[in-house]
């Protein structure tokens, strides 16, 4: 079977967008300063703990996000960010570039670092079916791990494979490692630290097809 792979944060959801509003719920004005903590923050909450739910990962990254920023966080607002996640914007242009992956054939999967619970309620607002998921939950760590990568492999043993995301860090470079085809969705024109392991560049999901089938 032929499969296109995806993260989902970044990649299909805006994550920028839904994590600066929730930080502006409970920190009006100080949306912009706490992404940046927040995005600097993650991945040592879940390099330290990586079987911790991400929930849970989510609050204690933005208690450490406020700390770093000087800002006050009640306890009862550490959890907006798990709370409002379902709820994050999906980008306009997911369900006309993912519908013609599908018509031509090709089965679609998340590799997310989401526990099973919150990526039920942003399934429910994705534009097209997936027909696999794995969570950090499942693979008991995160990316930039392979243990989605390996249990993603392990269970449905793809013919041929391709891998979306928006993350150079947490997706480019473990498909890179397990020599997975890949595709960089770079929204924001970032430079790669090493470009020698970027094989395709979109700047969004526009032209994904020809990508996938060309690349």
């Amino acid at each position: 079977m032929r499969w296109v792979t995806f993260d989902c944060f970044g990649t299909l959801v805006d994550w920028r967008h839904g994590l600066l509003t929730s930080a502006e719920l409970i920190a009006p004005g100080q949306g912009a300063r706490l992404l940046e903590a927040y995005n600097r923050n993650e991945h040592a909450v879940q390099a330290e703990s990586p079987t911790l739910r991400y929930r849970h990962v989510l609050a204690e990254t933005l208690r450490r996000a406020c700390g770093e920023e000087k800002v006050e966080l009640n306890e009862d607002d550490a959890g907006v960010l798990a709370a409002t996640l379902p709820y994050w914007p999906v980008f306009p242009e997911v369900g006309a570039e993912l519908s013609p992956l599908r018509a031509a054939g090709w089965n679609l999967a998340l590799l997310t670092n989401c526990d099973r619970d919150l990526i039920a309620g942003t399934l429910r607002r994705l534009p097209v079916p997936f027909d696999a998921v794995v969570t950090a939950e499942d693979a008991r760590d995160y990316k930039p791990s392979n243990a989605h990568f390996e249990v993603f492999k392990r269970a449905h043993e793809p013919a041929a494979w391709v891998h979306v995301a928006q993350s150079y860090f947490h997706d480019m470079v473990p498909a890179h490692r397990l020599g997975i085809r890949r595709v960089w969705i770079n929204r924001r024109g970032e430079r790669a630290p090493d470009e020698t392991i970027i094989q395709t560049v979109l700047p969004d999901l526009h032209g994904l097809l020809t990508a996938v089938r060309d690349g």
